[in-house]
């Protein structure tokens, strides 16, 4: 280990005389000396400071020396700093000096120091060799530089000569200088200014001490940052020593537990999709799961928006494995199961590595698997969300979406993968395995050998490969323990996949079932890299290590998930040679195979040397100490065994192999161990003679001293175990490994102290970030220097070059980025750079994972009686050596406290938290020729005892046993002061609980408390004569741990487990004085866990004293049991106890609240006991909680002694009991509050002027602002807070105001004499203005004009969301800038540019940004479109709509009055007590209020005080109170499907206290996002009745309707909270409407009561529509409209605008609860911690003594709007021609029109055929008639059709208005065939064409470019436009061009002016004018005959008449000829 030490001798010319006490700092961690008493001129430390450092001295570090007068009253005063740089040291390893101090003012005063500096390397050489390479080192000497990974001097051992670092030391100067010598450095060190640094000189000494000795013990890396909540996370950390590694803290495995998932599937449309005229379906597959969507006929763009629910219960790591499969199948049907258009793939772990787990309105592209040259196949937009337990999803607001989307912009992939991916190959190649287990029992086998005669192996093996969703197989090989495949599995992928994971198996081939043997998982972002430099997947050939259940074989292995990868292996299987490779492929080349199917082929052997030099590698194990054994096997005796591979496992490892190879070279055959250590003599030093391993140690017998754990008698004589392994010597990979970790151990550390000073509120945090950012950066520098050395060795894989080369480039930029940030570390950033830095251990971990194995891990069993018991798995990178310091494992040649656990399933739940035995071991692990070492770590103090052996020369055997002959006494004394927030393991909900303390073989415990679950023992526990070996020194900077155990004692039984906590002791050897800074120590907090969850923490204090010659005399006196009633029990002494002072506790009681039933008796009369520090109150009894559950009295206090360090306060704990008969007191529930911070209340401060920081006096209740609103006091706003001047403000509001420009909230505009005015002049204009335009224009205006009658409450809910959704665009654009803006700055800072010259400079820097700057861009331009777009609208009031529940928002509204959850029974032990709920009995409401007696006499002079309320003044009473509670439930979203069709019936019910509303009758047909729009009227008794229930059920025809879910609001807060959350307030006051104010008190009475009760002055109105409140001025207008036009003077709007900036008013001001529909998540039960959907809603509650309220606003879901849209086909023209002529060939069409609207396909109407159109003509005048209804407001249709012929009802849907028109060709005989369609979006498509001719296929390819118009607005449109279809290369072309009309009437119109169908009356069109050709040729053949015959073939049949006239005659002659001859010649 390195270290920086140095020797403070003295301090010499001090001034006066006095104690002194010196302060040394190294990289932030300072350590202070012990206080040098009474010195006067010369003070004398003689200390020694030791720093362990994981990098390398910088020779521009700093060491800083402060010394101080000390002081123990006062806090110290710094008498001066001494400041040096260690370049000096850094070079010669030694440096002594003696130099003055310099003071505050930088002047140097006559104070010195005298120190010594030392710097020690590795391998205690003082001084190192530097960045520079070895210059001119002697040849023979070269392989000293190997790095020892392939010594060159492999023929001798490394034992035989000097130390390689020491015998180089003198002889390499290589030191590059630094610019600077050392004297300039100091001097530039001292001018520093000291600001900061006499700002330490005030604290009190004790603060730093805490940081310093109690630095040893700091908790580990173990947790995950964000999940230490601990005042102090203290426990064993790293110490300063190094003979100790760290033991984990966690005992339970966390992987392997199923976990409950819910994946949400929306699939919403496709576009694009590639066929003609297709009938689409969505098959949704997740795993195995699969589900459809509805088909849509002849659509390529069909539109579903159906939401798929899957419901899984599984381990994580099965989960993310999932696929994620959609495929779109073209005309599926019962029979036939439809063709595959294309598919899309991506694991469940892509999506939730997502922001927010989820994909939202993305576009998922599809590819053919069967072709993948043809590229893309369509788009399908769906949203994706993955949700575990407890992850809440923000959904974002399911509004009117409009259908506009930018498809490339929005795809369906995680950021930084590039939209167009190419097909890659990886092929994966399984080369060979060895080392199996047998598969099979060796009975069979016997029967086989008996008969037949052969020895077979038992397994027959085959290789599994799984990616993406396919499998491919390898062969199997017969009866083999060490298979040779040579087979390689090739999957066809896009590159690069969203699948992340492969997953490899060998598999047993069985007659009935395959197992599994073992499981390795390949992560491909580990073996690939995506950066510009990076490069495609690639691995080995390496060995992969597989590991699983135990190796003998049982028919029914219990652990068999082990095997397939789940949970942590708890053995060897096999080792398996495999190696990955990637090639994209070239998708144009010809002889590509098309096809992804997975394929097999076989591939050549690999040499031997492949994959490695076979090396010859040495464990030694040593074992100290074996303590705390289970007692269940304390009888038998117990043996340990330590494996690596299957070397050294002797009962189940070695499968001899039948076929055993004779050739015995490098022991070749690993398994035959034996043979092998025969043999191994061979090739060794002959001294190594017959070096058999030892793998296990003797059995013993367990002792024990208290019958609850047993220990094992290792007192002097410690057994060791020895193996020899051969593996392939791949070290390098795990020392790359160990570099990475330490520095990532070193850094999470650090971070962890951070956390830690900002948690408890210590000084300076941001010195020790630097110090940590620091340290960081010359660990990755020295981390490049040594990568560097071995980039380009021999026999490495490719993986391993571009692994060493990107680690080096990312640990360089992480570098660079830690100075940068370092220097960017200020007091106010110290948190958001903390988080940075998080990210960069995440990084670090994620480089330190090596994908490649080398050497299997360790495994440590307990054995007993042969049989497995316990385990403990050690990475044997941890334990592996290396001559480098940085190189070497983390616990290699260090103890390490090691707890072993049950193996696999056995191991979750309560029986893995019990220990089953804990370890001190001794491990080390090396080249057996670097074997010299291995026992150099072991505490010294040993002899060794080697196994009795005969022969000469055995000096170098491995001992068999050490015996330590030097013992220290100690005595350890442990201070339990009290522990916290333990968990509740008995029925009460309470426990019992006793802490037991274990260290070393001993253990006490402390006593048992009732009751409590925050025992505060106030016990010193006293461990007497406790015997540790080795020397004194060692154990003072090393102790072993103190192991804290705690448990709740039943009755009946043995005590339950509850937690288990580690510490170390502080520890004074017997010649230290026992005094400051180190002793008495400090109380500190340990957090406690069971298994991997906390509960609760400890606060104690430990020391360890050593007992000297004088006995126990010498020790600090114990004092006796005080008290004489505790019996002899020692108190924690005086020192230790904190310092306490004296507090009052007002607790206020309001009432409790739905109290469960107890023992099936229902409570009745019910008290509350507060009891805080053995003091406490108690409430007044309630007499019948039924009649009223609120207390009589309100305010009690009690007095109390508290410890003054507010993080070291006691719980205070709430109890509720029930009275019963006969004195009877029964526990109902009880509720620790853990911290009593945010209740203390502090006294405003005068000098203070800003109202924020002073004590509020809130709504004129006072109350205690620390915190009780501060989760968030000034809701969705900042409110802003202004300094107190003098005089008026007149409030100037335009920056702060919320609203946009355009909407009619009152417009705030600042005039120029800086008060507000809201000018309504302008307004009234406008409308003026209207209805002069109304007049003169008449019909065609009025619709472009928003009417005020046309308005309603959903005209407002719609532009508030777009509102809403503006500001949440607007954010993520602002955030891209500023997160630009940083890269920016970032890429500046660490290239030392200006961002201005950003542009000058080279082109690469703006490559590293043009990924991320275009995901960046894109969301800024997004946000951009969206307020370009929107045109002006006209304005609307609106409201706020929150996207969580409204107390949310408000701090859960406690802002006085505070909800306390009662809970009783036994906690579950789930993960992370989610399941707390079910425990809930009830609730306690209330508050506390704690402050420092005595209080000043100010607040209790105030006017009006009363001192019974104490603190709680002017709160309202609490008696019953009736309330009229209205309910609006706006709309669900998103319920999970509850019937079998994947949909629901919902309806609401809602209930409060007794009455119940049931809503069934008008349940919602099959949707999952229904709309209610229904107001509730409940009256209710405040407090009987307080928690309103509104639930969603599933409407059911017949069984019971079941509950989808149901969300639970607490009313009485609401109701008295000062937000005044009883009738939200909204942004403009009108009379009638529909922005009617809805409260029945105006805003001028609101305003007048919230005056009068915040005793402020005000309001007065004054002239000019001023109002003026406290003293700021606001104006407004004063006139208002009524119903009838008229207008009437109203103060109104003044008071309005005061309440809506009511957060600024001094003092009483909060922001008050606007009008509002908040959106609250639906539960149920039976899947807990997951959303079942969402709930829009609001309630608004008035007290019926008040005037009652008007009818409840009408928010009665819009009724669409019957519309009918009459379409006219004129012409088509250019149709394409499809037919070829019977008899001409010719080429014609017959063609007909159809068109539909979308969703209504049943309704389709077909125009008349124009036959044989020869020029693709067609003249129709057919008119189409398609009524419809339609929301305007959210652009939809509503089709209402039953879903099925079996379906009870009709279900509704909404889908865009989209015309569809096609064009066809007639056929009689065969189908029609389809020729092309155009789709019209009715609210944008383009302009018709005036002419065929300007009609072109543009008009559809750049829609976004070209004007659209909107049919709702122009009602009558007429042009041309294109029919299109895709080509076989998918390619669009033009088919035809139609004429078109379309005319959209209203229903009432229609019915005005009728027209018919076609060409039918009323309105008839005139018949079209077609050329003769067009008729049906087999109903007119005559006209058929005239029109193809005549006209064309005239000639040609004159033509062919003639010719066969000619014929007939000829034929006629020839016929007549002969007979005519003889005729002539006979009867001549």
């Amino acid at each position: 280990m390195m270290s920086l030490v140095v020797h403070l001798k003295t301090v010499a010319h001090l001034r006066g005389k006095g104690d002194r006490i010196a302060k040394v700092t190294f990289r932030g961690l300072p350590l202070c000396s012990r206080v040098a008493e009474n010195c006067e001129e010369v003070a004398h430390f003689n200390e020694t400071f030791r720093w362990p450092i994981a990098s390398r001295l910088d020779e521009n570090e700093m060491l800083e020396i402060q010394v101080y007068n000390y002081s123990k009253v006062f806090s110290n005063r710094l008498v001066g700093t001494f400041c040096m740089v260690l370049q000096k040291v850094a070079e010669e390893g030694h440096l002594e000096l003696t130099d003055t101090l310099i003071d505050d003012n930088n002047t140097s005063i006559k104070t010195s120091v005298t120190i010594d500096i030392k710097y020690q390397q590795m391998d205690g050489t003082m001084g190192m060799w530097s960045d520079g390479e070895f210059l001119d080192v002697p040849d023979d000497r070269d392989g000293m530089f190997s790095f020892e990974t392939d010594s060159l001097l492999s023929g001798q051992s490394h034992g035989s000569r000097t130390s390689p670092g020491r015998s180089l030391q003198g002889s390499i100067p290589t030191f590059r200088k630094a610019g600077r010598g050392v004297f300039s450095a100091m001097k530039l060190g001292k001018t520093k200014s000291s600001k900061d640094d006499h700002k330490r000189g005030d604290e009190p000494a004790v603060l730093v001490m805490e940081d310093l000795d109690k630095k040893a013990m700091r908790l580990a890396g173990m947790l995950e940052p964000d999940t230490i909540s601990m005042a102090s996370v203290t426990a064993v950390t790293t110490n300063v020593s190094n003979k100790r590694s760290k033991p984990d803290i966690k005992m339970e495995p966390s992987s392997g537990r199923p976990v409950d998932y819910q994946i949400s599937i929306t699939v919403i449309e496709a576009r694009q999709l590639i066929g003609l005229n297709m009938d689409p379906v969505v098959c949704v597959e997740v795993g195995d799961d699969k589900k459809y969507t509805s088909m849509k006929e002849s659509t390529n763009c069909p539109y579903y928006n159906e939401y798929f629910v899957f419901d899984f219960h599984v381990p994580p790591d099965v989960m993310f494995d999932k696929v994620i499969k959609l495929s779109v199948i073209h005309s599926k049907n019962l029979l036939r199961s439809g063709t595959l258009v294309g598919t899309f793939k991506m694991d469940v772990g892509t999506v939730y590595s997502q922001p927010e787990h989820q994909f939202y309105h993305k576009w998922a592209i599809l590819s053919d698997p069967d072709d993948i040259t043809a590229g893309c196949k369509g788009y399908v937009k769906c949203d994706i969300a993955v949700v575990g337990k407890g992850d809440n999803i923000k959904t974002p607001h399911k509004a009117n979406e409009t259908d506009e989307d930018d498809i490339e912009g929005n795809l369906l992939l995680p950021e930084g993968i590039p939209a167009e991916r190419q097909w890659a190959r990886f092929y994966i190649k399984i080369h060979r395995a060895e080392g199996l287990p047998k598969m099979n029992t060796s009975i069979m086998a016997n029967v086989k050998k008996a008969f037949i005669g052969e020895n077979r192996d038992l397994v027959d093996p085959y290789v599994q490969v799984q990616f993406s969703g396919q499998k491919g197989k390898t062969s199997v090989q017969k009866s083999s323990y060490e298979p040779i495949w040579n087979e390689q599995v090739i999957f066809t992928e896009q590159f690069p996949p969203l699948c992340k994971r492969i997953k490899v198996q060998i598999r047993d081939s069985d007659k009935v079932n395959d197992v599994a043997i073992g499981t390795h998982f390949i992560d491909l972002r580990k073996i690939s890299n995506d950066g510009d430099k990076g490069f495609l997947p690639t691995l080995g050939p390496a060995w992969v290590n597989m590991y699983g259940s135990t190796r003998q074989y049982t028919l029914m292995d219990e652990h068999q998930d082990l095997n397939d990868g789940l949970g942590e292996g708890v053995s060897f299987r096999a080792r398996l040679l495999i190696s990955v490779a990637v090639e994209i492929l070239d998708t144009t080349s010809p002889e590509i195979i098309c096809s992804t199917e997975v394929q097999v082929e076989p591939v050549s052997n690999i040499s031997e040397s492949a994959t490695g030099k076979m090396e010859e590698f040495f464990l030694f194990g040593s074992f100290l100490e074996a303590t705390m054994i289970d007692r269940k096997i304390g009888d038998k005796p117990i043996n340990f065994e330590i494996t690596i591979g299957n070397y050294g496992n002797q009962i189940d490892g070695v499968s001899k192999s039948s076929s055993v190879k004779k050739k015995k070279k490098e022991g070749e055959n690993e398994e035959e161990e034996n043979e092998l250590i025969q043999n191994s003599s061979e090739d060794e030093d002959e001294e190594d003679g017959d070096l058999t391993s030892v793998s296990s140690t003797p059995p013993m017998k367990p002792f024990t001293t208290d019958r609850n754990y047993f220990h094992l008698p290792y007192f002097e004589k410690k057994p060791c175990v020895y193996i020899k392994s051969w593996w392939q010597d791949q070290r390098r990979r795990l020392y790359n490994s160990n570099m990475m970790d330490k520095i990532a151990d070193k850094l999470e550390e650090g971070l962890n102290d951070v956390q830690e000073i900002i948690k408890t509120e210590k000084a300076f945090p941001e010195r020790r970030l630097r110090g940590v950012l620091e340290e960081l950066s010359v660990g990755c520098s020295r981390y490049v220097t040594l990568a560097n050395k071995d980039v380009n060795l021999a026999g490495r894989t490719k993986l391993d070059r571009e692994r060493v080369k990107s680690s080096m480039r990312e640990m360089d930029s992480m570098g660079q980025q830690a100075k940068q940030i370092r220097t960017q570390v200020k007091k106010n950033t110290v948190k958001d750079k903390l988080r940075l830095v998080q990210n960069f251990l995440q990084r670090l971990r994620f480089l330190a994972d090596e994908p490649q194995h080398c050497i299997p891990d360790v495994f440590i069993w307990m054995m007993s009686n042969n049989k497995r018991i316990a385990y403990a798995r050690i990475p044997s990178k941890d334990i592996l050596y290396s001559m480098v310091d940085e190189e070497t494992g983390k616990d290699c040649g260090k103890v390490k406290a090691v707890f072993l656990k049950l193996p696999g399933k056995k191991g979750f739940g309560p029986n893995g938290w019990t220990v089953q035995v804990k370890l001190e071991l001794y491990l080390w692990l090396g080249l057996n020729k670097n074997r010299k070492d291995f026992l150099n770590g072991l505490p010294n103090g040993f002899e060794e005892i080697k196994a009795p052996k005969t022969g000469p020369g055995l000096q170098s055997v491995p001992p068999v046993t050490l015996i330590y002959n030097m013992k220290q006494v100690f005595q350890l004394r442990a201070h339990m002061y009290q522990a916290r927030s333990l968990f509740a393991a008995d029925s009460s909900g309470l426990s019992d609980p006793f802490a037991r303390v274990f260290f070393s073989a001993q253990s006490q415990v402390t006593e048992v408390l009732n009751e409590t679950l925050c025992p505060t023992w106030d016990q010193l526990l006293v461990f007497d004569d406790v015997e540790l070996f080795g020397e004194a020194s060692e154990l003072r900077d090393d102790p072993p741990i103190i192991v804290v155990e705690f448990y709740d004692q039943d009755t009946v039984g043995k005590a339950e487990f509850i937690g288990r906590t580690f510490a170390k002791p502080t520890i004074k050897m017997c010649d230290e004085p026992y005094g400051p800074p180190r002793f008495p120590p400090q109380l500190e907090y340990y957090q406690i866990y069971r298994g991997n969850s906390t509960a609760g923490e400890l606060l104690a204090a430990f020391e360890l004293l050593q007992i000297g010659q004088g006995g126990r005399a010498d020790l600090p006196p114990l004092e006796g049991p005080t008290e004489s009633e505790r019996g002899p029990i020692l108190p924690v002494p005086l020192g230790i106890r904190p310092v306490l002072s004296r507090y009052r506790i007002e607790v206020l009681f309001w009432g409790l609240r739905d109290l469960k039933r107890i023992n099936l008796a229902q409570v009745d009369r019910p008290r509350v006991d507060i009891e805080c520090a053995g003091r406490g109150v108690q409430s007044a009894l309630i007499q019948n909680y039924k009649k009223n559950p609120n207390f009589s009295t309100l305010v009690k206090w009690f007095e109390v002694d508290l410890p003054e360090n507010e993080l070291l306060h006691p719980p205070l704990n709430i109890r509720v009991v029930d009275c019963r008969a006969f004195g009877r007191y029964i526990l109902v529930g009880s509720h620790a509050v853990s911290t009593l911070r945010r209740f203390i209340y502090s006294p405003p401060d005068k000098s203070c002027n800003n109202w924020a920081s002073a004590a509020k006096l809130m709504n004129g209740y006072m109350v205690l602002t620390n915190g009780c609103s501060h989760a968030r006091s000034s809701p969705s706003y900042s409110s802003r807070t202004f300094s107190r001047p003098a005089g008026d403000i007149a409030v100037n509001l335009e920056a702060e105001s919320p609203i946009r420009k355009m909407d009619t909230v009152v417009k705030l505009d600042a005039m120029s004499d800086a008060v507000v005015k809201v000018d309504m002049s302008e307004e009234e204009s406008d409308k003026e203005k209207k209805k002069k335009k109304k007049k003169k224009k008449g019909g065609v205006e009025e619709e472009e004009e928003t009417d005020e009658r046309v308005l309603d409450w959903w005209s407002k809910y719609f532009a508030s969301i777009e509102t809403l959704k503006e500001n949440l665009r607007a954010q993520e654009a602002a955030q891209a800038e500023a997160e630009e803006r940083e890269d920016l700055e970032m890429v500046a800072e660490a290239t030392d540019i200006r961002p201005e010259d950003l542009h000058l400079k080279g082109s690469k820097m703006k490559e590293r940004f043009k990924e991320k700057k275009s995901f960046k861009d894109k969301k800024k331009s997004h946000a951009a479109d969206g307020l370009e777009k929107r045109p002006l609208k006209a304005r609307v009031d609106e409201l706020m709509v929150y996207n969580k529940e409204l107390e949310y928002e408000y701090g859960n509204f406690e802002d006085w009055l505070h909800t306390f959850n009662l809970y009783r029974g036994k906690a579950g032990d789930d993960d992370e007590h989610a399941l707390d709920d079910d425990r809930i009995v009830g609730r306690f409401k209330g508050s506390l209020c704690m402050y420092k007696v005595p209080l000043s006499q100010e607040i209790t002079r105030e006017a009006g005080y009363d001192p019974n309320m104490g603190m709680f003044q002017s709160i309202p009473h609490n008696d019953p109170i009736r309330v009229l509670v209205r309910v609006f439930v706006v709309r669900a979203t998103d319920l999970h499907p509850a019937d079998i069709n994947g949909k629901a019936d919902p309806y609401v019910v809602i209930k409060l206290g007794k009455s119940e509303i049931k809503d069934k009758e008008n349940y919602i047909s099959k949707q999952l996002n229904p709309v209610f729009g229904k107001s509730f009227d409940i009256e209710a008794t405040f407090p009987m009745e307080s928690m309103l229930t509104v639930s969603v059920y599933d409407w059911d025809l017949v069984g019971t309707d079941d509950l989808i879910g149901e969300t639970k609001i607490d009313l009485e807060n609401r109701f008295y909270s000062k937000y005044r959350a009883t009738c939200g307030i909204a942004s403009n006051y009108s009379l009638h409407g529909y922005n009617i104010w809805r409260d029945p008190m105006k805003p001028s009475q609101i305003l007048a009561k919230f005056c009068k009760e915040g005793k402020i002055d005000g309001p007065h109105y004054g002239p000019g529509g001023k109002v003026k409140v406290a003293n700021r001025i606001f104006t407004g207008p004063t006139e208002i409209e009524d119903e009838n036009g008229l207008k009437k003077q109203t103060e109104e709007h003044l008071a309005l605008i005061v309440l809506n900036h009511w957060e600024e008013i001094p003092r009483v001001g909060c922001k008050l609860v606007p009008e509002h529909v908040e959106t609250r998540p639906l539960l149920n039960l039976d899947k807990p911690g997951i959303e079942q959907g969402r709930i829009e809603m609001w309630v608004d509650m008035f007290p019926m003594d008040m005037p009652a309220p008007g009818p409840a606003i009408d928010i009665s879901p819009r009724k669409p709007k019957r519309y009918e849209l009459r379409v006219i086909i004129w012409n088509t023209d250019e149709v394409i021609l499809e037919d070829d002529d019977y008899f001409t060939g010719e080429k014609s069409s017959d063609i007909f029109v159809r068109g539909w609207l979308k969703g209504q396909q049943e309704d389709k109407q077909d125009t008349d055929v124009h036959y044989h159109s020869l020029t693709g003509e067609g003249n129709f005048n057919w008119r189409f008639v398609f009524p419809f209804d339609y929301l305007m407001a959210e652009e939809k249709i509503v089709i209402s059709k039953k879903e099925s012929m079996f379906s009870w009802d009709e279900t509704e849907y909404k889908i865009p208005p989209r015309l569809t028109l096609q064009v066809w060709d007639a056929d009689h005989f065969s189908a029609d065939d389809f020729l092309g369609a155009i789709e019209l979006d009715l609210n944008r498509f383009p302009r018709g064409a005036k002419t065929a001719k300007q009609c072109t296929l543009d008009m559809i390819r750049n829609e976004q470019e070209l004007p659209t118009i909107s049919i709702f607005k122009q009602k009558r449109v007429k042009g041309w436009w294109p029919f299109v279809a895709r080509d076989e290369n998918d390619e669009m072309e033009l088919t035809g061009k139609v004429e078109a009309e379309l005319h959209l009437v209203t229903a009432e119109e229609a019915e005005k002016c009728p027209v018919g169908l076609g060409r039918n009356e009323p309105d008839p069109l005139e018949k079209p004018n077609r050329p003769d050709t067009t008729f049906l040729w087999f109903l007119s053949p005559l006209k058929a005959i005239r029109y193809l015959v005549c006209n064309r073939y005239k000639w040609l049949i004159i033509k062919i008449v003639l010719a066969l006239l000619l014929l007939i005659m000829i034929g006629l002659f020839l016929y007549s000829m002969p007979g005519y001859l003889v005729k002539k010649m006979l009867g001549a």
